[in-house]
């Protein structure tokens, strides 16, 4: 009987252990000289976990699964973070006086501190410098755009912060929020701001674009007192070509900072976020995706602020191991042509529809190269171009044109 019962338990982790044995041969061969042990790692973790809980592998659907093994892969990349060496250039980022109390210090010093970190992490993953552009605004504040073209992984990789002062006006207010605010007067309207944000375009068209933006805005009056605060921000991903398990562990990592802190975070968040990233002209999303959310002031500022912190860092986890994995993978030339066709659509959304363009053009004294730093360094437009009836390529458009649950949303 016992004998019988192992046969029979074997029998039904036959299709769990075919899918763990293809994810072992799928990381150890694209994750090369960075992860050079994950295929031991995977190993060791797949088969402690069927010996320790084989019953989860069988009742659980496949998204569960690879959810589950994107968080291992977050934790493998946080080992191996530690060793990328991160050259001092970067520390001019850093901010000066970390000793601070108002919301809108902490926020300027916080935007620093992740901004240091994303910008000396890719730098070493891609062995070329950033260009590092610190200025000093005549309204009050300052800001550093850092920008790195033509490098050994990324084509076009730009990482801004601004922590500026000034006075807005009403025009640039009403491009600020999506719900419309009560303001006393008619402005101009003193205002703060402290923010980050970056787009990396790589070269290999097999590792998608990403895009993180996390803010901080008061409208003040004349006394320098907040009449209206909020957050804002958040992340997606833009591949060109669909792997499952890099969407479900970008997916799952932006799941887990909101769960922390809001369960009703992710669900509200990723539906904000398809909404928002979409071109409606186009009938398609932007992407596959992440969390997207504004006008946050519904939470007590401490909390949210909280929450704005786990997201900022947990970017680099929720995109680092996909950037591995797949920086060595080889592509054709016509799959290099399908990269550019998407990001004409990228280039679409931004100049069309992206509300933070549409306020740093419209607002004081604008940069206009940091404005349109997220644009990619080259795209393509075909006339009426569409895809093999069956391709990857056509997979790519059915996703993105009919939006979908990568995890759970409870």
């Amino acid at each position: 009987m016992f004998r019988t019962a192992i046969k029979t338990t074997l029998k039904s982790l036959r299709p769990s252990l075919n899918v763990e044995r293809a994810s072992i041969r799928r990381a150890s061969s694209l994750t090369k000289g960075h992860f050079a042990s994950a295929k031991q790692l995977l190993f060791g973790s797949s088969i402690l976990a069927l010996t320790a809980s084989a019953g989860y592998y069988t009742s659980q659907n496949y998204t569960d699964k690879v959810s589950c093994e994107a968080q291992s892969e977050a934790g493998r990349y946080m080992q191996e973070s530690q060793k990328l060496e991160k050259r001092k250039k970067y520390e001019v980022l850093l901010p000066s006086e970390i000793t601070s109390t108002s919301m809108s210090q902490r926020m300027g010093n916080y935007v620093k501190k992740l901004q240091y970190d994303i910008v000396s992490t890719l730098a070493a993953i891609d062995g070329k410098d950033f260009t590092i552009s610190q200025y000093q605004r005549p309204g009050g504040g300052e800001g550093a755009v850092c920008v790195l073209q033509d490098g050994n992984v990324f084509e076009k990789a730009g990482v801004n912060i601004s922590v500026m002062s000034n006075k807005l006006p009403k025009a640039a207010v009403k491009q600020m929020r999506e719900k419309p605010m009560e303001l006393q007067g008619d402005g101009p309207y003193p205002f703060f701001v402290a923010s980050i944000s970056l787009v990396l375009h790589p070269h290999n068209p097999m590792i998608p674009t990403v895009h993180m933006n996390y803010r901080y805005f008061e409208i003040q009056d004349e006394d320098g007192n907040p009449q209206a605060w909020w957050f804002g921000g958040g992340s997606d991903l833009t591949p060109c070509y669909l792997f499952e398990e890099d969407i479900v562990h970008f997916h799952s990592t932006m799941k887990e900072a909101c769960r922390n802190h809001d369960p009703t975070f992710y669900p509200e968040f990723k539906k904000w976020c398809d909404r928002y990233f979409y071109l409606p002209h186009r009938s398609e999303a932007r992407g596959v995706g992440g969390i997207f959310f504004d006008d946050l002031d519904t939470h007590h500022p401490e909390q949210i602020f909280k929450f704005i912190r786990e997201c900022g860092d947990a970017f680099l986890p929720s995109y680092i191991p996909i950037l591995l994995k797949r920086k060595e993978q080889p592509f054709t030339p016509k799959q290099k042509e399908w990269q550019q066709i998407r990001r004409g659509r990228y280039v679409e959304f931004n100049l069309v529809h992206d509300r933070g363009t549409k306020f740093g053009l419209r607002g004081p004294g604008p940069q206009i190269e940091n404005i349109l730093m997220s644009l990619p360094l080259t795209a393509r437009w075909e006339y009426c171009h569409t895809p093999e009836v069956g391709s990857e390529e056509e997979k790519l458009l059915e996703v993105i044109k009919n939006p979908k649950n990568w995890v759970p949303l409870n």
